[in-house]
């Protein structure tokens, strides 16, 4: 987007950024004399002023995904700012996510869709929330579109922290094969095309990977993938059908105790149990249509997704089963079922009124979701095996107003609606449960002025809780013992009030404060490899975004996330969260197409955070650089050089506190940190083909 910017004293636009307020009027057409520049910044990024209702919410481009160097295909989420994307067990596994003071585990309160299909998997083996993206092929993703907080009415569960949107391209700029060779047996090749087909356009891609990393015990990932959709003309809009199948097998080095390391019995990539890893299966098939409809828009998906998961894990190493051995099998097999969508009207008279309704729902049958105690991926025994069917429905409602050319208001309500059935190999724990829970949003947007916007944001929200927590009665490894049921949808709530300013050349910058409360806090558990609720919480922050494109040509980016994050009841042991992100900075360097050059330099700080709740343990801040160069010859033909954590830094990806047992030790084991390395120096060369 091209917009003209007007000359303004730096102490008028500072008042202005402080001003509280939200998204996006139209700003008054300056005069012809007062117009410095144009500038194009959204090349890479999508936040302009008068593009958002909040500042911190925006969308990322194909541009920036091609440009910036990403280790895992779930690394495109840490193109949100704020976002850190890490991994503490083997390749194929979901990623580790951190945001607005979370561990949010593998995806607890961070919603993730990919055009209308929710990734976020509820009552998952290994955690709530759990989202892999590992079948995600970034060459196809055309935006990324994100929010943050509680205060949009079509985000509903897990989107509490924030919420994103992936979509995939209709259409391809070329038809690609690329190839790609590194360190660490790393191999990775890649082929679409977008050709037309009886009036529509058909995208077909696929992907074989296979990366053993810097480990003793060599992950072996073996990554097979595959995308076909179909769009098509209907009416005035656009219909698509896509199907999707994925398939991934790995082996994992778990985290590992600190004494192990201080003591010197094990180095950096090395692990305990060698038999740890996991293989994973998704099928999906979605529709969906966007376009006009009676006056207004309507944008509509339905989807069915196979999935399953063998997850093999071993945490605590010999505390429970000196002989055995702790592995355990995490299995999920399940299908999911859903539609959602949106009716979207404008109403124009005195004041401007766009009124959206819309409508989820879905069904989670899993068949079973179970826990087993193994050894050597053998089952010795069963911990628990359920049948689940988790069942949901909502229904939301918003009201968008113009009141003047300087302020807009957004009022909205949302409504989900909760029905679990769990059949347990525990009889005790067999049962239905159910649950309602409304949740009102605001927004308030003031301006533009001097081409500076501002924003008001509040909102109640939710996440849900484990289906099987709902029905549970008895501890299923030892049912003799009561187990207390959690509370099936838990409250959140928060608010944020931000700026967002052009009125320097060049220059988008956005500033938010915000704060969000929880009802009940879902901690990843280290010794057990599940999350669970625990005490309420309250998180309060601040977000810095700046983009500065001083040339066509040159990008520079820079994110700063500072957050503090408190349990809220009283308890001896202490008010700190473990796990808990305090600070995380980005910031990069592009240059874009200066002839035939690209290039980029990256760097990612991961604060300090506590591991304990006295704060007594704390674990390590980490930086790391990466680096892309690209070279074209010609139209159709490209080099591409990556260089993953260049500086060869020797940091963790993640770390947790908790007790453990290594053979000799104390029958109850030792308390420890535990930490997962970032990888080392990675080096990657491409060689792609467009035509």
């Amino acid at each position: 987007m091209r917009r003209p910017h007007r000359a303004a004293p730096l102490a008028a636009s500072l008042l202005s950024m402080l001003a509280a307020g939200g998204a996006r009027a139209e700003e008054p057409e300056p005069p012809k004399e007062q117009v410095v520049e144009e500038v194009e910044v959204s090349a890479h990024y999508e936040s302009s002023v008068g593009s958002t209702e909040a500042a911190s919410a925006g969308a990322v481009t194909r541009q920036l995904v091609e440009d910036r160097p990403i280790l895992r295909p779930g690394e495109v989420l840490e193109l949100v700012p704020g976002l850190v994307i890490t991994q503490h067990s083997g390749a194929g596994k979901a990623n580790q996510y951190y945001l607005r003071g979370f561990n949010l585990d593998h995806g607890t309160d961070f919603q993730t869709n990919l055009d209308g299909v929710p990734l976020n998997l509820r009552t998952h083996a290994h955690g709530q929330g759990y989202t892999d993206l590992n079948f995600l092929i970034p060459e196809l993703v055309d935006r990324v579109e994100y929010w943050k907080g509680p205060y949009f009415a079509s985000r509903g569960d897990f989107a509490s922290a924030g919420a994103a949107d992936i979509h995939y391209a209709e259409r391809l700029p070329a038809s690609l094969a690329e190839l790609t060779g590194g360190t660490f047996g790393y191999l990775r090749g890649v082929v679409a095309a977008s050709p037309e087909l009886a009036g529509g356009r058909l995208l077909v891609a696929g992907e074989y990977m296979h990366d053993d990393g810097p480990w003793v015990h060599a992950d072996d990932y073996r990554r097979l993938n595959g995308v076909v959709r179909y769009t098509h003309p209907l009416a005035q809009g656009t219909w698509d059908l896509t199907g999707m199948a994925y398939r991934g097998t790995w082996d994992a080095t778990d985290q590992i105790p600190q004494r192990a390391l201080d003591d010197g019995s094990l180095s950096r990539f090395d692990g305990i149990d060698h038999t740890t890893g996991g293989d994973t299966t998704r099928l999906a098939l979605s529709t969906g249509f966007h376009g006009p409809a009676g006056g207004g828009t309507l944008v509509a998906s339905a989807y069915a997704v196979r999935y399953r998961l063998d997850l093999f894990s071993n945490f605590t190493y010999f505390l429970d089963d000196p002989l055995n051995g702790d592995q355990m099998e995490q299995a999920d097999d399940r299908w999911m079922y859903g539609t959602s969508g949106s009716y979207a009207r404008t109403f124009a008279g005195a004041l401007t009124h766009t009124v959206t309704a819309g409508w989820e729902a879905r069904v989670d049958a899993l068949r079973p979701v179970a826990l087993y105690h193994t050894a050597a991926r053998v089952r010795l025994d069963t911990v628990r095996r359920d049948q689940v069917t988790e069942s949901s429905a909502a229904a939301f409602a918003q009201v968008e107003t113009t009141w003047s050319t300087w302020l807009r208001t957004l009022a909205g309500i949302r409504y989900d609606l909760y029905h679990f059935d769990v059949g347990s190999s525990v009889p005790e724990n067999s049962g239905t449960a159910g649950a309602g829970i409304a949740s009102p949003k605001v927004t308030a947007v003031l301006g533009p002025w001097a081409a500076t916007e501002g924003f008001a944001n509040f909102g109640f929200g939710f996440h849900s809780n484990d289906a099987r927590g709902t029905t549970m009665r008895v501890d299923p490894s030892d049912p003799s013992a009561p187990a207390d049921r959690v509370t099936p949808l838990v409250r959140t709530w928060g608010a944020e009030v931000g700026a967002r300013t052009e009125v320097v050349p060049h220059v988008q910058t956005s500033l938010a404060l915000w704060r969000l409360d929880i009802a009940s806090e879902l901690l990843f558990v280290g010794d057990a490899g599940t999350t669970e609720p625990s005490r309420p919480s309250t998180r309060r922050g601040v977000e810095w975004s700046t983009r500065w494109v001083p040339v066509r040509w040159l990008l520079f980016d820079l994110d700063v996330a500072l957050s503090r994050s408190r349990f809220t009841d009283q308890d001896p042991v202490g008010d700190h969260i473990p796990g808990s992100i305090e600070s995380a900075v980005s910031a990069g360097v592009t240059v874009h197409e200066l002839g035939p050059f690209t290039a980029a330099v990256f760097l990612r700080y991961f604060g300090p955070r506590p591991l304990i709740e006295d704060d007594s343990v704390r674990s390590t801040a980490s930086t790391i650089f990466n680096a892309q160069a690209s070279w074209r010859f010609g139209r159709h033909l490209r080099a591409n050089l990556e260089v993953l954590n260049a500086l060869d830094a020797k940091v963790d990806d993640v770390a947790y506190y908790y007790t453990s047992r290594l053979p000799g030790e104390p029958a109850g084991g030792v308390d420890d940190v535990h930490v997962h390395p970032a990888i080392s120096r990675t080096v990657r060369v491409s060689l792609a083909a467009t035509y």
